[in-house]
């Protein structure tokens, strides 16, 4: 057998021998020889993959030669030369090209095999790697029987609501189960007819994205998903890479997934536009600093986990290649930008209907399964908590060792953390490992957890388990479990904690089982954890969250009776004083200036539109953390279902400000839930915020007779008769009619109020107990949104004393709002300033005011213009009323309306 040269042992020096004698053998062709060789590689073509005929139809042997070498790849490209050699009829070239390659290269082995041929064998590779996934508690599953449809609603969900009519209701696009159309349908086109590259699966700890991602993997193997778009898909766990020691290389992660050593690898990384990387929590990836190296651009440089990652998310690194990238929603600003825009799509967790699939896929004993299920479904705030699968796991868990040991369901919790504390409190009373010495090992456990969290390090060595007194012990096994990691001489043993969420969990615990020490002492390192740096607080989110749910009265007493201890109440002092210096140096201030004001005077209403369209651009893009901070507060505070903490927390932030949010439904539900506890004298203000549009279920086909009815029997004067769906601001609505809500000041400004908005806040103006100020700015609300708005502000139960209303256009729609001052028991301010009053208007309003009904005290009609006449009519009104103040520049006296106006909005 001939031996290759000495001189191609390495993998450039044999790239560069392929080159050489496919050119040599392309040169020896002729025309006539090189016409066929260009129609068979077309016609029949190798893998059953081919060139575009554009780039082969005019090319010589030259283009030839580097077309194939780019396309296949340097060894690859002589097997497809000498078939399609052979095929064209060209037998001695091709076996002289045959002879040459031995000589050269030696025999061609399984180690050159083709993409298309090795593409089966990666994929059968996974379906057997893949096909059963471990539990937290490290039971094996398999995933097409364990795993339930989840519901994914893509970032089209978040409509753009500008470019709609003022009349038009937003139409909303479902949050869809996730079947494979749905999972097809994430590298959908868009309307430019552009396919993403990246697409991000946002959701919160537990919902499911990684079960989801590897389930794509699975379905992909399976011949499922994107059939001739991806030849291999890989999985890429971030937080284990980013924790692997030494250095490595894109390639190398790629070899290792493969069944074996032989991978045809330059071939396959050549086609990056053929290759799905899946990437998994890649918000743990740290935000590069200035000092930070640059990203991996070449797939065989090996480098640090953070680089090669980082290289990947950025496109520095095979910029062609298609990404599936999970992160929670609570930390998408610490992704890497990657080129263009990524898709994004939001994993909402478990319908109600695959809940109970859920039940009965997890008992396998039907009998079980819905007894557990009927019992959760009565617990209503337990059953909502099983929208999260990893909750839900939880709680079957829990539901089947009391069944099995006979207990009272009853014991299952409420809340997130409280269900956490109630899992680990079962797991470790029916452990038969677990004994005196237990309460000590969890307080290792929870050091161990905490050091971890706050070094970044999710993987302990054994010895650090073995300092801690953790190994072996009943602790270990129940919550930790054992991977291998490759090391530089031997595989080396390391250990996690069976879900990172349970690190984050017992990290927060670790606070409130520190002994108490002596009188006067700060509580423990719980300022580390409330105090960190903007480094660590993004990946602190969740501990946060735990501390505050573990501090409830509820849980505290669950604590001591479960663990044997007593909780320093300091603990939660230190908390609240750390939630109410978040408001010092943020005291209530004005919505808008008078500077906005003159600008929107200025400009047209179209103008301004587009002006907010691409200020809302740039303004995505730099959504700060000081916002994301503002509603992250507000989740810890909910966490705790604690209403007299919560209430005497808010008392330090007189202002609950957010701005540039786009509002999930759990935002949504948080946010009320914090307005249902405001103390006395609390105000709210949402600032170009885009709402979550409410789910829309399908529509039953009327019948013809209802659908005349409705088109020929419909009165346009009755405003109460149109009746849009549940607004995304009802939750919301209905929190500010509680009647211990103390929330007296909202304003909404560019917010884009749709009809149905307009209708629930009606219904919470004519209800709100506290309710006396509302100012509404820019919000894009169409004549019939201000129709029943000033409805509910003529309520004779509406409490608004003070209202503003800027809102350019709608001049006819101003009659409503003004006809109300007839009606209104307590409104004795209006501010409509950057509003368009026409003269008829102005007529209209100055016999509104005389009206007797109309108990308004101060006008400001600050920026509009006016005409002479209307003027006039303005003064006479001022005459008639002198304890009427009304506010124009050109009116004599009173420039500026009173100071005690500008400061209550």
């Amino acid at each position: 057998m001939a031996q290759p040269d000495a001189s191609c042992s390495s993998v450039e020096s044999r790239a560069a021998a392929s080159r050489e004698l496919l050119l040599a053998a392309l040169e020896d062709l002729s025309q006539e020889q090189l016409k066929r060789f260009r129609h068979k590689l077309r016609d029949a073509p190798p893998n059953g993959r081919s060139i575009p005929w554009g780039r082969l139809e005019r090319a010589d042997a030259v283009d030839l030669a580097e077309q194939l070498t780019q396309f296949y790849g340097p060894e690859p490209a002589l097997d497809v030369a000498r078939k399609t050699l052979k095929k064209a009829d060209i037998r001695d070239v091709a076996a002289r090209l045959k002879e040459q390659r031995l000589q050269r290269l030696g025999p061609s082995s399984s180690a050159l095999l083709s993409v298309s041929g090795y593409k089966k064998r990666y994929q059968e590779h996974v379906l057997q790697q893949h096909a059963k996934v471990k539990e937290r508690n490290a039971r094996s599953v398999k995933i097409n029987q364990r795993f339930t449809k989840l519901l994914i609603a893509p970032e089209s969900a978040a409509l753009n609501i500008e470019a709609l009519g003022p009349e038009e209701e937003p139409q909303p696009e479902r949050a869809r189960r996730s079947d494979t159309h749905t999972f097809n349908s994430l590298f959908r086109r868009d309307e430019d007819g552009q396919r993403p590259l990246t697409v991000v699966l946002q959701g919160p700890a537990g919902i499911g994205k990684t079960m989801a991602a590897k389930k794509i993997l699975y379905d992909w193997a399976s011949g499922k998903l994107y059939h001739g778009q991806v030849d291999f898909a890989f999985f890429v766990p971030c937080r284990e890479l980013l924790e692997r020691p030494g250095a490595w290389s894109l390639a190398d992660l790629v070899l290792e997934q493969c069944p074996d050593r032989r991978a045809p690898l330059r071939p396959m990384l050549a086609q990056a536009e053929r290759l799905l990387f899946i990437l998994d929590g890649a918000d743990d990836l740290p935000a590069p600093g200035p000092a930070a190296p640059p990203p991996c651009s070449d797939p065989f440089e090996a480098a640090g986990g953070a680089r090669v990652l980082g290289g990947l998310l950025s496109k520095a690194l095979l910029p062609g290649a298609r990404l599936l990238v999970t992160t929670r929603s609570a930390a998408p600003g610490r992704l890497p930008g990657p080129r263009g825009s990524p898709a994004r799509a939001e994993v909402r967790g478990f319908s109600d209907k695959d809940k109970k699939k859920y039940f009965y896929k997890f008992f396998q004993d039907a009998r079980r399964a819905e007894r557990a299920y009927r019992f959760v479904k009565e617990n209503e705030t337990l059953f909502a908590l099983c929208f999260v699968p990893f909750v839900c796991w939880i709680v079957c868990t829990v539901l089947h060792q009391q069944l099995e040991l006979g207990l009272d369901l009853s014991r299952t919790s409420k809340t997130t953390t409280s269900v956490y504390l109630l899992f680990t409190a079962s797991v470790l009373s029916s452990a038969p490992a677990a004994g005196p010495g237990t309460p000590s090992e969890l307080r290792s456990l929870c050091r161990l957890a905490r050091d971890g969290l706050l070094g970044r390090r999710a993987q302990f060595a054994e010895k650090e388990l073995e300092r801690l007194g953790l190994l072996g012990s009943a602790v270990q096994k129940l919550f930790l479990r054992k991977v291998e990691l490759p090391g530089v001489l031997a595989t080396e043993v390391a250990h996690r904690f069976i879900d990172h969420s349970f690190q984050e969990f017992f990290a927060a615990l670790s606070y409130l089982l520190e002994d108490d020490g002596p009188p006067g002492a700060p509580a423990g390192r719980v300022a580390e954890l409330l105090r960190a740096d903007a480094g660590l607080r993004r990946h602190l989110v969740l501990t946060r969250r735990f501390l505050f749910g573990l501090l409830s009265a509820e849980r505290v007493r669950d604590i001591e009776g479960h663990f044997g201890c007593v909780v320093s109440q300091r603990v939660k002092r230190d908390v609240l004083q750390w939630v109410q210096d978040q408001g010092q140096g943020h005291p209530r201030v004005a919505p808008e200036g008078a500077t906005e004001t003159e600008k929107c005077e200025e400009s047209t209403p179209a103008e301004e539109e587009e002006e907010e369209e691409g200020a809302e651009e740039e303004e995505e893009e730099e959504e700060g953390e000081e916002f994301d901070q503002r509603l992250e507060l507000l989740y810890c505070l909910y966490e705790t279902q604690e209403d007299a903490f919560v209430r005497q927390a808010l008392r330090g932030l007189p202002e609950l400000a957010l701005e540039r949010v786009r509002f999930s439904h759990m935002d949504m539900a948080v946010l009320s839930y914090c307005v249902r506890c405001c103390p006395e004298g609390q105000a709210l203000r949402l600032v170009s915020c885009r709402l979550a549009t409410a789910e829309k279920k399908k529509k039953k086909k009327r019948s013809l007779v209802k659908r005349l009815q409705s088109s020929l029997g419909g009165s346009t004067s009755q405003a109460t008769m149109r009746k849009p769906q549940a607004s995304p601001l009802r939750p919301l609505c209905e929190a500010i009619t509680d009647q211990h809500s103390g929330l007296n000041s909202l304003t909404l400004s560019h917010c884009k109020l749709s009809d149905s908005v307009c209708l629930d806040l009606s219904e919470a103006l004519r209800a709100a107990p506290s309710l006396t100020e509302l100012c509404l700015l820019q919000n894009g609300l169409s004549k019939w949104g201000l129709r029943v708005l000033s409805e509910g502000l003529a309520w004779p139960q509406c409490r608004v004393q003070k209202l503003r209303m800027e809102q350019p256009g709608l001049q006819e729609a101003l009659q409503y709002l003004v006809g109300m001052l007839r009606l209104s028991p307590t409104l004795i301010s209006l501010d409509l300033s950057g509003c368009q009053l026409s003269g008829p208007m102005v007529t209209y309003l100055c016999a509104v005011l005389q009206h007797p009904g109309c108990h308004l005290q101060t006008l400001s009609l600050t920026s509009v213009k006016l005409s002479e006449q209307s003027l006039e009519e303005l003064r006479a009104v001022r005459t008639a009323k002198p304890g009427l103040v009304i506010t124009h520049p050109a009116l004599d006296g009173h420039p500026e309306p009173p100071n005690e106006f500008c400061s209550a909005l």
